[in-house]
């Protein structure tokens, strides 16, 4: 990823997905109990970098100590969900199997987290580095002027 000069931002055009979710490993020592849970994510993540249509943007993983995060933003909620109750994909057996199987399974935590990316109600910078999160989904442009002196940028909404 070559990294852009200068500080550029991200121009939502219309609502996007942004979706986190991750798992926790609570007891390092049972891996029979959390990997299942650890392998399951590259395999849906494969199978959408195979299927543009399913509406997956750009994602990146990111693991801290004991926790592991896949920070993902989508075309929209509706074809997030879509995928997630997709019974042909690799999410719906996954999430059943875990709920069957590992739902009583203290050894690994499970989480997500989805929020809508609405136009003029995001705010982002990105500064002498790649394309990323929101700008590696919808591409970046360089920033406005006047942002650069906009000490709140949500100040408008305040009231």
């Amino acid at each position: 990823m070559a990294i852009i000069p200068g500080r550029q931002q991200a121009y939502p055009q219309k609502p996007l997905a942004l979706f986190l979710i991750g798992m926790r490993i609570n007891n390092l020592l049972a891996v029979n109990r959390w990997g299942p849970v650890a392998m399951a994510m590259p395999r849906m993540q494969a199978e959408l970098a195979q299927k543009p249509e399913a509406g997956l943007l750009w994602q990146r993983n990111f693991i801290s100590g004991r926790n592991v995060m896949s920070l993902q933003y989508w075309e929209s909620t509706e074809k997030l969900f879509a995928y997630a109750h997709d019974r042909e994909g690799r999410h719906f057996p996954a999430w059943a199997a875990f709920n069957r199987k590992l739902k009583n399974n203290r050894a690994v935590g499970i989480w997500h987290e989805t929020y809508t990316v609405t136009p003029g109600e995001a705010e982002n910078i990105y500064s002498n580095m790649p394309a990323f999160g929101l700008g590696g989904a919808i591409g970046i442009a360089p920033a406005m002027a006047r942002m650069g002196g906009l000490r709140d940028p949500f100040a408008r909404r305040k009231t």
